[in-house]
C-alpha cells in the first residue's frame, strides 16, 4: 500500500496559504492592470468632451461671421501646435502638445487646424464630424498605421452653435500612444506593489507557520521525552495558549499516570527488598526465644541490629531517590567548588581508608594557572551527595592496599570529573545493569548493597545535565562524570 508522504503541518499550513495568496494576488493584479487601460482611455474621452465643447463655445462668434481663418483664434491654434513643452508628469517627460483641434463648417469643411495640414479638406464623411453636424454624439477611433494597433487616435467632437443652429463642430483628437506609457507605469507599479505586499503577507504566514511548527515540535518532544521517563522542563507558549492548555493537560496526565506506577513499583521493589531482612530479624528474634549462651545471644541481637539498619537505610534512600526522580529540574544553582567537596569527602572517608589501607589521590588538572579552585552551577547538596556515594562504592570494590584515585580536568567543551579504584572489575553481563535501581553486585564479603547508589548518582548528573559513565579500565573501574561547558563557570 503506498503512503503519502509526511509533510510538517506548518508546511501544509504555509503551502495552503501561498497558493490562496498567489491566486489572491494574481486575479486582483490581473483585473486592475485589464482595467487600466479602458479607465485611462475613458478619462482622456471625458476630458476631451470638456474641452471640444470649450473651444466651440469660444470660436462660436469667428465661425458665425465666417472670419476664422483670419481670426485670432485660428493663430492661437497654430500656435498651439507649434508649441515646445518642458514638463514631468510624474516619471515621464513631455516635450510637445498631444492633442489635435481642427474645427469645420456645417459642411464638413476643414477651416481651422491647429497642425496647420488639413484645411479645406472634406471630413463631412468622418464619424466625429458626421454625427456632430446631425446633433449626435460624435466620435471615432482611428489607426494610422493598420499594422500598429497602437497607432490609434481617439477623436471627440463639439457642436459649435449660433442662434440654436449648429453651424460647424470642433474636434480635439489625442493619440492613445501618449497615454500608454502612463498606463505602462501603472501597470509596473501595480506589479511592483502587488509583489510586494504578497512577499509581506508570505513572509508573515512563514513566520506564522514555522511559529505553529516549532510549538508543535516541542509539544511532541515534551511527550516523547515524558513517554520515555526522562526528567523534561514544560515547554512554555506565549502566543499559541491553546498547546499551552495542551501541555498542562500532558503534565497532568504523566503525574497521574507514573503517580500510580510509581507506586506500584515501589511497593513491588520494597517489598522484595525487605524479604531477606524481615526473614532474617524473624529467625534471629525466634532463636533468642530459645535458652543460648552469652555470646550467641549478642551475635544474633547484633544480626538483628545490622538487618533493622538496612531496612532503614534502604527506606531512606528510597525516599531520597523518590524526591529526587519527582524533580524536573533543579531550583537554585549556586557555585560548586568541587575541590573542596573532593578535600572534604577525602577527609570523611580516612577511618574507612586507613581500615583497608587503601591510597586516595586527587589530581586536579582544572586551569593550574589560575589556582586549583574549580566551580560548576548546580545543588551543592544533591552533587555532595552523590560523589559521597561513588566513593562509598569505590571503598566497597578497592582491593586492600589498593588506590583510588579523584581526577577533575577542565578544557573548552566542558569538566570531567574521575574516579578510579583498583579492584574487580564489573562483569560484562552487569555493565548494562550497573545503574539500574536495585541492581547491586556483592561486596568482599559477600554483602549486597541496596542498589540505589549509582541510580541516584544518575538522576543527580542529568539533573545537573551532565552524562554518567562507567567502565573498566586496566587495573580496576573508572566512574567519570561529564558536565557540558554551558552549565560551569570559572
Amino acid at each position: 500500500m503506498t503512503h503519502w508522504p509526511k509533510i510538517p503541518l506548518g508546511l501544509r499550513l504555509f503551502s495552503l496559504y501561498f497558493i490562496l495568496v498567489g491566486v489572491t494576488a494574481y486575479m486582483v493584479s490581473t483585473t486592475v492592470i485589464q482595467e487600466l487601460k479602458p479607465t485611462v482611455r475613458q478619462t482622456t474621452e471625458e476630458t476631451l468632451i470638456d474641452m471640444a465643447n470649450l473651444l466651440a463655445v469660444l470660436a462660436e462668434e469667428e465661425v458665425a461671421n465666417n472670419l476664422i481663418s483670419e481670426s485670432r483664434f485660428s493663430k492661437l491654434l497654430a500656435a498651439y501646435g507649434q508649441r515646445e513643452l518642458e514638463s514631468r508628469t510624474w516619471e515621464l517627460g513631455k516635450k510637445a502638445p498631444n492633442h489635435r483641434i481642427y474645427i469645420t463648417n456645417k459642411n464638413g469643411i476643414v477651416i481651422a487646424d491647429s497642425w496647420q495640414q488639413d484645411v479645406g479638406e472634406d471630413y463631412s464623411q468622418w464619424n466625429d464630424v458626421y454625427l456632430t453636424l446631425r446633433g449626435k454624439y460624435g466620435a471615432r477611433s482611428t489607426t494610422e498605421n493598420s499594422n500598429d494597433p497602437s497607432s490609434s487616435v481617439m477623436h471627440v467632437a463639439a457642436p459649435i452653435y449660433h442662434d440654436n443652429t449648429i453651424i460647424g463642430s470642433v474636434t480635439v483628437a489625442k493619440a492613445n500612444r501618449s497615454v500608454q506609457p502612463y498606463i505602462d507605469l501603472s501597470k509596473r507599479n501595480v506589479l511592483y506593489w502587488m509583489i510586494l505586499m504578497s512577499g509581506l503577507v508570505l513572509l508573515a504566514g512563514g513566520i506564522f507557520s514555522w511559529r505553529i511548527h516549532s510549538a508543535l515540535h516541542k509539544l511532541e518532544d515534551y511527550a516523547d521525552k515524558m513517554g520515555r521517563g526522562e526528567k523534561v522542563i514544560k515547554p512554555t507558549f506565549r502566543v499559541f495558549y491553546e498547546y499551552g492548555n495542551l501541555s498542562d493537560a500532558l503534565e497532568k496526565m504523566r503525574e497521574q499516570i507514573d503517580g500510580k506506577k510509581y507506586v506500584e513499583q515501589y511497593v513491588e521493589t520494597l517489598t522484595h527488598e525487605l524479604k531477606s531482612p524481615l526473614s532474617a530479624i524473624k529467625g534471629a528474634s525466634e532463636i533468642l526465644q530459645t535458652p543460648l549462651s552469652t555470646d550467641k545471644v549478642t551475635r544474633f541481637s547484633a544480626n538483628i541490629e545490622r538487618e533493622s539498619d538496612r531496612m532503614q537505610s534502604l527506606i531512606d534512600k528510597l525516599l531520597e531517590l523518590a524526591r529526587l526522580e519527582k524533580r524536573p529540574q533543579l531550583d537554585a544553582l549556586v557555585q560548586i567548588n568541587l575541590h573542596d567537596i573532593i578535600n572534604e569527602i577525602n577527609l570523611a572517608s580516612e577511618v574507612r581508608l586507613i581500615a583497608k589501607s587503601v591510597t586516595c589521590q586527587f589530581e586536579n588538572h582544572a586551569l593550574q594557572d589560575k589556582g586549583n579552585t574549580y566551580h560548576v552551577l548546580g545543588d551543592e547538596f544533591l552533587f555532595k551527595q552523590a560523589l559521597f556515594n561513588l566513593m562509598d562504592n569505590a571503598i566497597d570494590f578497592v582491593n586492600p592496599n589498593g588506590t583510588i584515585k579523584w581526577s577533575l580536568t577542565c578544557d573548552s567543551y566542558g569538566v570531567l570529573l574521575t574516579i578510579d579504584n583498583t579492584g574487580p572489575q564489573i562483569p560484562e553481563y552487569a555493565m548494562e545493569r550497573i545503574i539500574e535501581r536495585f541492581y547491586s553486585l556483592p561486596r568482599e564479603n559477600g554483602i549486597k548493597s541496596t542498589g540505589l547508589g549509582l541510580n541516584f548518582v544518575e538522576q543527580v548528573v542529568k539533573l545537573h545535565h551532565g552524562l554518567l559513565k562507567i567502565e573498566n579500565v586496566l587495573q580496576g573501574v573508572r566512574v567519570s562524570i561529564i558536565l557540558p561547558r554551558s552549565t560551569n563557570s570559572i
